[in-house]
């Protein structure tokens, strides 16, 4: 695979547009399940969608590193043309999703304790928080193992298989939570039920795809001492303990933000929630440069082509810059139609459209801090992005509690926004330390 110095706007432009629609799908499944609850005539019901999410969230994007490490692998392997090496890399991480599954749901009561604790609702909210994560966290498996073939896809620049597992996925929980909801009249069980099943449903099938695709393109079959060479799995450990650190402490960044939603009223929560998935969507649009940055940053160094690098940084911050201020035009102009569809309680759309204006402002902050992600985790310069994340998370804390208890909800998200700065800020510190690996 030969590359031109210039990393065109272009070309980066057409790797992200198949995981530009698979990213559209998503959020929407976010929209539909508080749709869903907006829709059930009871405000209890978005709460504890709200923190429930937020929880399986925290627990699940803390695993993201099955992702973002097998990418920067990947990529840089295949920059040597070490097929044999990638299918390794891929199976390792293929092992650790199951290990790091079964931890998870043998760990599903003290994560009930951990909610009935620290989040300030009444019993019935609590009793739906329950039943959301009691079936939810059966999925685990499924999901950590679809994190791992993601990353396999996009590491090798086949943006539009890793699309297609992500677009499969989404509107698969999209249709049979609509179904259970529905039809069958299982309020918060159902959409939960609905990431279970589509989630098993994804894996069956591209499992199998995965195998063909493997033994026709690379044509290796892999021993089992390589897939456990002690030397390999250290340098795996190493970077995926710097991304699980990373992002669970962006997580949990997300989790604090529901948390002192939960402080300022349960009313908050809700509002938040709905606001939160204006973030959210941004967040799945702009990432489509971002993932698409990952898979040519590491093959580049892989490469050790400097110059291409430089332009490939260039002109990632530039697209995604510029497609964020369209994001935000579009918000202003249908903030009210998004937020009427979410719910039809008529206090809470009035109370939602009093703090829409921060939704405006955060895209174009946020987008840099995105790229850089993308960047650093291509590159593998994990231990970078640990650190960046501690100092934004630490400051976000600390400004979180004094803003919010001064100047209420609003407050909350100038915290907000600020976290996202520092994200970028702290990361751009450290970039020149990428280019001494050229």
């Amino acid at each position: 695979m030969k590359y031109p110095i210039k990393i065109s706007k272009l070309y980066l432009l057409k790797l992200s547009i198949p995981i530009f629609f698979a990213n559209l799908a998503i959020p929407f499944v976010g929209i539909i399940d508080i749709g869903l609850m907006g829709h059930l005539d009871n405000i209890k019901f978005i709460t504890a969608i709200s923190i429930s999410t937020s929880i399986i969230t925290m627990i699940f994007w803390s695993f993201g590193f099955l992702r973002m490490g097998t990418v920067g692998l990947v990529s840089q392997a295949l920059g040597k043309s070490d097929y044999r090496e990638i299918v390794l890399i891929t199976l390792r991480n293929f092992c650790l999703a199951i290990i790091f599954s079964l931890i998870i749901m043998f760990c599903k009561n003290p994560i009930l304790d951990l909610v009935q604790n620290y989040f300030n609702t009444d019993p019935e909210t609590q009793n739906f928080i329950k039943k959301y994560i009691t079936v939810r966290i059966l999925s685990t498996p499924a999901e950590l193992i679809i994190y791992v073939l993601i990353g396999f896809y996009l590491g090798l620049q086949k943006t539009f298989i890793s699309s297609l597992i992500t677009t499969f996925f989404s509107l698969a929980n999209i249709f049979l939570s609509i179904y259970f909801v529905r039809e069958l009249n299982l309020d918060i069980l159902g959409v939960a039920l609905g990431t279970v099943v589509s989630s098993y449903l994804t894996i069956s099938i591209f499992i199998v795809y995965s195998y063909f695709f493997v033994v026709k393109n690379f044509k290796v079959l892999p021993r089992y001492q390589r897939i456990f060479s002690p030397k390999k799995l250290l340098k795996l450990f190493n970077i995926n303990f710097d991304i699980f650190v990373r992002t669970i402490l962006l997580t949990f960044s997300f989790l604090w933000f529901t948390y002192q939603s939960s402080l300022l009223g349960e009313e908050y929560v809700a509002i938040n929630a709905i606001l939160l998935q204006f973030v959210i969507i941004s967040a799945f649009f702009l990432d489509a440069y971002a993932f698409s940055t990952e898979g040519v940053a590491g093959f580049l160094l892989g490469k050790k082509i400097k110059k291409a690098f430089v332009f490939l940084v260039k002109n990632s911050f530039e697209i995604s810059f510029y497609t964020s201020l369209t994001i935000s035009l579009i918000f202003l102009f249908l903030y009210k139609d998004i937020i009427n569809i979410l719910t039809d309680i008529e206090y809470l759309r009035y109370l939602t459209y009093g703090f829409v204006m921060w939704i405006f402002f955060i895209p174009p902050i946020a987008s840099f801090s995105y790229q850089y992600d993308g960047i650093f985790i291509g590159t593998s310069q994990t231990g970078a992005l640990r650190n960046a994340m501690i100092i934004s998370v630490f400051i976000f804390i600390i400004i979180s509690i004094e803003l919010s208890n001064n100047f209420g909800n609003n407050g909350l998200w100038l915290a907000f926004l600020l976290f996202m700065f520092f994200r970028a800020l702290s990361l751009h510190i450290y970039f020149p330390k990428i280019l001494k690996k050229f």
